[in-house]
């Protein structure tokens, strides 16, 4: 079934809305991004980020699964995230964004779903979602994240400093 970009954009919408994020208002700019969204989900079956070079083996990709791993600390310091999909509260103004560095590492040993870390006691591990940080403690992580509805594979072993 192939995705509809329009469809897609009001959906990324609502959840960027209700999760207090916001799209990028160029609507143009962003329905092109959610149309290379759309090709990405019909090439890889996941929604793998428009402006990276997706490996196309969804481990691989993980980090840079729309929302990626990035696009906090972007927002944080440069008010857009790596593509310009999402934009902080003070660039809804519609003013271009300067170009921001690339956070991605090189290196794919360095890239947060190839680090791991012990966290079971007793049988159960903390788990954090790399989208939206939530936490549980359970032996697996569950299916979905309750708040930002990333997959399974989206959370990382956590470990409490």
């Amino acid at each position: 079934m192939k995705a509809n970009a329009r469809g897609l954009y009001e959906e990324l919408k609502t959840e960027a809305e209700t999760g207090g994020y916001h799209l990028n208002p160029d609507e143009s700019f962003t329905l092109e991004l959610v149309e290379g969204l759309v090709t990405n989900l019909d090439r890889y079956g996941y929604l793998a980020c428009p402006c990276r070079l997706a490996d196309g083996e969804r481990l691989a990709d993980l980090d840079i699964i729309c929302p990626c791993d990035y696009r906090d600390a972007d927002l944080a310091e440069y008010g857009t995230c790596y593509c310009g999909l999402y934009v902080s509260g003070d660039k809804l103004t519609g003013e271009p964004a300067e170009p921001i560095p690339e956070r991605r590492p090189e290196a794919p040993t360095e890239r947060p779903q190839y680090k791991t870390r012990a966290v079971e006691k007793n049988g159960v591990g903390v788990w954090r979602c790399r989208v939206c940080g939530y936490l549980c403690a359970r032996p697996e992580p569950p299916s979905k994240c309750p708040i930002c509805k990333a997959d399974k594979d989206r959370f990382e072993p956590f470990e409490f400093a």
